[in-house]
């Protein structure tokens, strides 16, 4: 049997499967693969930031997911503790503290799900929005020309070959594609070997002030997805079960409550970014791309949905002809160094993790930055020079190419972000602007909070599909319809 698709992604974990879902909404015809026949039942990622939300949102997802609870300005709260119920300590703040901005960075709150419940979510719609999704079905081989990729796969029969325009490889932190293609990995490596166990039991009335991770003396590191499951992290070796709800016990500090063990495992902690995203027609995403341990960033889940999110509009404007394929160059170029950056701020904060190889004075950029404002360079994007750091607030990059657009509410529900999800945007308050992107072939959105992107009155911004500006004037020039054509077919690889 053949099966011919445009897109083959392999592995349906968060990456994957948003992957499959980015690319089915834009149209393409994409096709994944899973070995497993659903999600773990030890889910990692405990919820997600407002950015992945924001992309949920542009779905039509974000209705059917919970709000994350974290409150504004804070991210959760770590304490070194006697017991969950003990005396409480030495917090370990994340970000230095700081007084709350009254700035209002996003639409959306973010999403509080855990990882196995977000997966089947993604999976549906991805479903819903004519993905085929193709469970308990592992990749045996692969090879690619330069007309494509070929694979091999088996379900529950004979092995066939599924033919695709393009491979996305999205086969976790081990990813045997990337071994394969012999795409090396720089950073911290191996760290540590965790026992974990899974556990449901009533505590919420311990969970107040944004505090959902405790650092138990003599124990271990005990935290909450809170939906009344925690879990808790021992030294490495092998425990009964008794053994393992003695521990418990000893981690939330009294007995006479009901615990229900629900699954254990091994966690390996380890980091390391991929010395490159791509090669040929295969490209890499979350965990194969970049392992990067649980923190308070939020830099492992999120960071690979925001991958797939990146990629899926470039191979959707490739694969309709909208592009040239060196568009697709710049997913590297564009998501390598926020991986790299990530790797960094993790190993920068007094976190847990250990310090070693990062100076005293490392520069630390805010959670808020870090969500909303990492700078792309790329030829996706004109006027991103190097003088310009990595990451800030929003509001000091004021519509800066290569910086996502700033949000502000344009009516009652409604929010600047909303324009930017299908296609190139041109926004401006200008007739002859309206002319221009009539012209070049962009949609022209008008809004009266230009500032927000620092312009004048005359001046327009061009702002791509996944929500990120590619370039802008902030004046009038000579011939705004030279110049917009001249930006959208440089910044697009367009091939009109």
């Amino acid at each position: 049997m053949l099966v011919k698709t445009s897109v083959l992604v392999v592995g349906g974990g968060l990456a994957g499967t948003s992957a499959a879902l980015f690319m089915a909404w834009r149209g393409v015809d994409v096709t994944l693969v899973e070995k497993h026949p659903g999600s773990s039942p030890h889910p990692r990622a405990v919820g997600f930031n407002a950015r992945v939300g924001e992309l949920m949102r542009a779905t039509g997802l974000a209705d059917e997911l919970p709000r994350s609870n974290v409150g504004k300005g804070f991210g959760i709260r770590r304490v070194k503790a006697e017991s969950l119920v003990g005396r409480k300590y030495d917090e370990t703040f994340w970000s230095p503290p700081a007084e709350i901005s009254d700035v209002e960075y996003s639409p959306s709150k973010g999403v509080g799900v855990a990882q196995d419940r977000m997966e089947p979510l993604l999976r549906d719609k991805a479903r819903q929005l004519g993905a085929d999704i193709r469970m308990s079905t592992r990749m045996l081989e692969f090879s690619q020309d330069d007309e494509g990729v070929t694979a091999i796969v088996q379900g529950d029969g004979e092995p066939y070959e599924i033919r695709a325009d393009y491979l996305v490889a999205a086969d976790g932190h081990r990813s045997p594609i990337r071994e394969a293609l012999g795409i090396t990995r720089t950073g911290r490596g191996f760290m540590h070997t965790s026992r974990s166990v899974l556990f449901r039991a009533p505590l919420d009335e311990y969970l107040k002030d944004g505090i959902g991770q405790f650092v138990i003396d003599g124990i271990g590191f005990l935290t909450t997805y809170g939906d009344g499951r925690w879990v808790l992290m021992l030294e490495d070796r092998d425990y009964t079960e008794a053994e393992l709800v003695a521990r418990i016990y000893q981690a939330i500090g009294r007995d006479d409550l009901p615990v229900e063990i629900i699954t254990t495992g091994r966690w390996t902690i380890s980091a390391g970014v991929a010395d490159q995203f791509s090669a040929g027609r295969i490209f890499l995403a979350g965990d194969a791309a970049h392992t990067l341990p649980p923190s308070r960033g939020g830099f492992g889940a999120n960071v690979g949905i925001e991958d797939a999110h990146n990629l899926a509009w470039k191979l959707a404007a490739v694969l309709g002809g909208e592009s040239r394929p060196s568009l697709l160059d710049t997913y590297d170029a564009e998501r390598r160094p926020v991986a790299t950056l990530c790797h960094q701020q993790i190993f920068a904060r007094n976190d847990g993790h250990n310090r070693d190889g990062e100076p005293e004075d490392a520069v630390l950029y805010d959670n808020n930055a870090m969500h909303f404002g990492m700078l792309y360079r790329s030829d996706a994007v004109l006027g991103a020079g190097p003088e310009l750091p990595p990451a800030q607030l929003p509001e000091l990059w004021n519509g800066q190419p290569g910086t996502r657009a700033p949000h502000a509410w344009i009516e009652p529900g409604k929010s600047t972000l909303d324009l930017f999800q299908r296609g190139w945007v041109l926004v401006a308050d200008h007739p002859q602007w309206e002319e221009a992107a009539q012209r070049a072939g962009v949609t022209y959105e008008r809004i009266e909070q230009l500032e927000l992107f620092g312009l004048s009155e005359k001046g327009a911004s061009l702002v791509r599909p996944d929500g990120y500006i590619a370039w802008r004037s902030v004046d009038l020039p000579d011939d705004p319809a030279g110049a917009l054509t001249t930006a959208f077919r440089t910044s697009s690889a367009g091939t009109r």
